[in-house]
């Protein structure tokens, strides 16, 4: 008899994953696929980080490291926040995880017991909704839409608010939408949790440094709220360092200390090499990053303009990280001779077999209107994928 536990039942697979899974089957077939459903810088990463790493290992850091992470990585991490962010932090307020994503995971594991409530803007990041689901909190979700760039407001939040609210959790610059929260909206939501002294915010700022609108402004910087904010960052988007799974939280020491408790339990410390490596990003100047933002922000402008070209996609201006999220539902109920487009995941999957372009439908990100596209391609492949959806959907009709 096969048997799986409720915990994975409750769990659905990454969307995300999936669709890079689908497309990387047709590209085994000789289909060229343009790929614009996984969100990971295209360029390599930079040549004094990988240079660190072969030190690294020339100089034997091959052993096991401890759970919050190297001293030195964690001061380098400290140093950063106050250089960059001038946020105040102390070493044993700060745990470096395998990814970002371990983090969050280590913080709604730490936070939640059953029934909690967590509220979650929409769109949210896919693994927002499945990992309050491995702790058995209920999300509350809070709608937003393309009018507002897909940002909540301080008076939904407070609206939303309930006496078995436990968490926020939001991302800016966020996935998918590319919203970036200003200084004055991030107090006015301060300002609401500030009246609530048992909720606590997970504010996941891994876009920090693709930004296309000025200084990122994090919800840490309110003295009122600081010590209930969890904030979560890493190497992978800021760096091009996806693959060396490098993440970090800094929170208030009980948390830290709790995490560390539960890290300690199933991972233990990450990886020694992409420590080293992390320490040489966060330590040296941000010249590459800067560079990668430009080149982000021509790539968004480059998509913007071709995108607004295409009838029935209701687009808007992201304002960070590498994500467009239209609004396409004026394509529900259109057909061809083999698909009827009934919702998001259908005119998603219609799109990689049709325009052979993967992207993420919204129902992935609890909005089920629109899709996501990675723009983190060359500006060619951006431009020959809205050449073949637009051809693509012509096909379609009422």
């Amino acid at each position: 008899m096969i048997y799986t536990s409720k915990r994975i039942k409750r769990i659905s697979v990454s969307q995300t994953l999936e669709m890079a899974k689908r497309s990387s089957e047709l590209r085994e077939k000789g289909i060229d696929i343009i790929d614009m459903s996984v969100g990971q810088p295209d360029f390599p990463t930079p040549a004094h980080i990988k240079q660190a790493a072969k030190e690294a290992i020339d100089k034997n850091y091959t052993f096991y490291t401890p759970v919050p992470g190297y001293s030195d990585l964690r001061q380098t991490i400290v140093d950063k926040l106050k250089r960059e962010n001038n946020l105040d932090y102390t070493k044993d307020q700060i745990v470096v995880s395998n990814g970002a994503k371990q983090a969050l995971a280590n913080t709604i594991l730490t936070l939640i017991n059953k029934g909690d409530e967590i509220l979650v803007p929409t769109p949210y990041w896919v693994s927002y909704a499945e990992l309050i689901n491995l702790a058995e909190g209920k999300k509350k979700l809070i709608k937003t839409d393309i009018s507002t760039n897909y940002k909540a407001t301080a008076e939904q939040i407070d609206k939303a608010i309930t006496n078995k609210t436990k968490i926020l959790v939001y991302s800016s610059p966020s996935n998918p939408a590319g919203s970036v929260y200003s200084k004055e909206e991030l107090s006015a939501i301060a300002d609401v949790i500030k009246k609530h002294e048992d909720i606590y915010i997970i504010s996941d700022e891994i876009y920090e440094h693709i930004n296309f609108i000025g200084k990122h402004e994090s919800i840490a910087q309110f003295e009122d709220i600081k010590d209930r904010v969890i904030l979560i960052n890493g190497v992978s988007k800021g760096y091009a360092m996806t693959g060396w799974r490098l993440g970090y939280m800094a929170a208030p020491k009980w948390i830290a200390d709790s995490c560390i408790k539960l890290q300690g339990q199933y991972t233990s410390g990450a990886s020694s090499i992409s420590q080293k490596a992390a320490l040489a990003a966060l330590s040296g100047d941000n010249i590459y990053t800067m560079g990668m933002n430009q080149a982000f922000k021509e790539r968004r402008d480059l998509i913007v303009s071709l995108m607004q070209d295409i009838p029935g996609f209701k687009t808007y201006i992201p304002e960070g990280a590498f994500y467009i999220f239209p609004e396409v539902k004026e394509y529900f109920g259109k057909i061809n001779n083999y698909i009827n487009i009934k919702n998001s995941s259908d005119l998603s999957m219609y799109l990689l077999n049709e325009a052979h372009v993967a992207t993420v439908p919204g129902t992935a990100f609890g909005n089920p209107n629109s899709i996501r596209f990675s723009f983190a391609i060359g500006k060619d492949k951006i431009t020959l994928a809205m050449e073949r959806i637009k051809k693509a959907l012509n096909t379609l009709s009422n």
